[in-house]
């Protein structure tokens, strides 16, 4: 297998690791004439509309006789779980760095857990054309970033090449003529190892992500350990308990016979008759499948098992529930709790950092992942592809330590952003129990911050954020640790206009009542009872009618035809909803619509469970 290499890159969010497999593939000549695209790993419709990568995926391409197996990970916190459990497919890592910005937060976390399993690490300074850049500093930070994660003395000794992925050139020095961005591809040849096999032994492979076709069915993903395979062979799949040691036997859930071998190349797949160990490969023929079993021999006495894939926990749960308000089934295909709940316990088969638990009622799931848009992007998909249901406002998962103090999940926040803003910011974080932890000049009137600060805390703050820096703030946060419970803190200052009877929104009410409020629909809107129409302007809910039209007379009067003006509504993106909503109100979402309600609709019901409530 000296001709192999399975690397993967990893790197913070924005640092240019799909752009960058962009043009190591164009270089190796990788895509057909008319393939080429801009972020071409990027294939689903979420990854290109947000400009981020979801899921890990691998490819491959041929470079001086060379096969070099490449892993595309994702950038961003909540996807955490993807990087985790694609690592033991890979020898080496490339890891990107933004020339500018340095390591961030995400840079930590991936790192640290390819130091852990001691993977050999190349560094990759990217965006050297990047105004105000500092290449030579990003690698000093580069460095000591590893000494903290007590890397040994190999992986300290790790080489570094400079390049701009848009443009595609790179070099060894800053100060040297641009090469082709296929330098990148050589220094992987000569530094990255190739796979240590043991072709010998009876065949071993840790499903690493798995895919779902039509015609094939379950597709297992991962890196033949040992051994060797090829079409027709029978294999055992194991599945093993968590927290359990692997029983080859007991844990065998079928034997089945290989249909299909499949393995990668740019962004094509293509069938192949025979894998041998070290190779990256698809194995089709299993009747279920989930990240983490272990494909091995038939043979009782020849197989090989690994434990189970353990991930770092979620640090954020919501409830997804069946949609019973009055317009259910008017725009979803698929309405009821069993078929909800089929989808969301298929998710947890290849999304390893997804928890997803029955609750008290059988209409109720409790979904937990690693942040809101984690679960924000599980519920896009799932309203795409014509799910109706309705989930509640995100909630942290707490634990307790050994004295029975509740402790709750705290994130390393990175903020930069011009120094015109740092004080809106400081402000606005110190209100949600922020800690600020480090803050120095970036040049150019910029800042760069760095705080501590509950989980809850960061939800909704994105948005915010957003609008208190114009856009042109940076923000980024990973988990770091579970710390003391400061208490409940106040979600939302002001509250909601609720509507008081089912109707269709008329612009004669909305004219009245916009003074009142921000108001989130416009006129000739259907609502109903117990619906949220807007924000009110002072604090409690306020019950509204939106559906009044004036009345039409004979009498003339001289502001008979006054024109009247509307305020355009304040449209909320999924994200902002969940972090909007309080604890007694819901977020129905629909493959058409995203509405805001009350849990509760009828308002005497609600005013009463309000006393009780209040009356303890």
């Amino acid at each position: 297998m000296s001709k192999t290499r399975n690397v993967a890159i990893i790197a913070h969010v924005d640092h240019g690791k799909t752009t960058l497999v962009d043009g190591l593939l164009a270089e190796a000549g990788a895509f057909a004439r008319g393939d080429e695209s801009d972020r071409a790993m990027d294939s689903g419709d979420i990854e290109r509309e947000r400009g981020i990568t979801i899921t890990s995926k691998p490819t491959a391409l041929l470079w001086k006789d060379h096969r070099v197996n490449i892993v595309d990970t994702p950038g961003h916190a909540d996807f955490g779980g993807e990087v985790e459990r694609v690592l033991n497919m890979v020898d080496s890592v490339l890891l990107v760095v933004d020339a500018f910005e340095g390591p961030m937060p995400q840079t930590r976390f991936v790192t640290q857990k390819a130091v852990k399993l001691g993977l050999k690490v190349i560094l990759v300074v990217n965006k050297i054309d990047r105004d105000g850049c500092d290449p030579h500093a990003a690698v000093d930070k580069t460095f000591d970033l590893l000494v903290s994660l007590d890397a040994s003395e190999e992986q300290l000794e790790f080489p570094v090449i400079f390049c701009s992925a848009r443009e595609r050139y790179a070099m060894a020095d800053p100060d040297h003529e641009p090469g082709p961005i296929s330098s990148v591809l050589d220094l992987v040849l000569e530094h990255a190892p190739s796979p240590t096999t043991e072709e010998d032994a009876p065949l071993s492979m840790w499903v690493s992500t798995l895919l779902h076709d039509n015609y094939l069915g379950f597709l297992a993903i991962g890196r033949i350990k040992t051994g060797g395979v090829k079409v027709g062979d029978r294999l055992a799949l194991i599945r093993p308990k968590p927290g359990q040691d692997p029983n080859p036997q007991a844990d065998c859930t079928e034997v089945f016979r290989i249909s299909k071998l499949i393995q990668f190349q740019g962004v094509r797949r293509f069938e192949v008759e025979s894998g041998r160990a070290g190779d990256i490969i698809a194995i089709a023929g299993m009747q279920s499948l989930e990240v983490g079993d272990t494909l091995t021999c038939e043979a009782l006495e020849g197989r090989r098992c690994f434990p189970k894939l353990e991930v770092d926990p979620p640090t954020l749960s919501v409830r997804f529930r069946v949609n019973d308000g009055p317009f259910a089934g008017k725009e979803g295909q698929w309405v009821t709790s069993r078929k909800i709940a089929e989808r969301l316990f298929r998710e947890v088969r290849s999304n390893v950092a997804l928890r997803v638990a029955n609750t008290e009622t059988a209409e109720e799931f409790e979904v937990a992942g690693r942040g809101e848009l984690h679960l924000s992007v599980l519920m896009e998909t799932m309203r795409r592809e014509g799910y109706e249901f309705c989930v509640s406002r995100p909630k942290v998962i707490l634990q307790e330590d050994e004295h029975g103090k509740r402790l709750e999940p705290y994130e390393r926040v990175a903020i930069a952003c011009d120094a015109a803003y740092a004080g809106a910011v400081i402000e606005k974080l110190g209100r949600r129990q922020a800690e600020m932890t480090a803050m120095e000049e970036e040049g150019g009137g910029r800042q760069r911050m760095e705080f501590k600060i509950p989980s809850r805390g960061l939800i909704g703050y994105r948005s915010e954020f957003m609008t208190d820096t114009r856009g042109t703030g940076v923000i980024s946060s990973v988990f770091e640790r579970y710390g003391p419970y400061l208490g409940t803190r106040r979600t939302r200052p002001r509250g909601v206009l609720v509507v008081l009877e089912p109707g269709e929104t008329m612009t004669y009410s909305l004219a009245r009542l916009q003074e009142r409020g921000t108001m989130f629909l416009g006129a000739q809107v259907p609502v109903y009872t117990g619906m949220i129409c807007g924000e009110n302007s002072r604090d409690g809910d306020l019950v509204i009618n939106p559906c009044v039209n004036k009345k039409f007379t004979n009498v003339r009067s001289a502001g008979a035809d006054e024109k009247l003006f509307l305020t355009p509504p304040r449209a909320l993106s999924l994200e902002e909803a969940l972090a909007f909503i309080e604890d007694d109100e819901l977020l129905e979402v629909t493959p058409e619509s995203l509405r805001l309600r009350k849990r509760q609709l009828n308002h005497s019901m609600r005013k009463r469970e309000e006393k009780q409530a209040a009356l303890g």
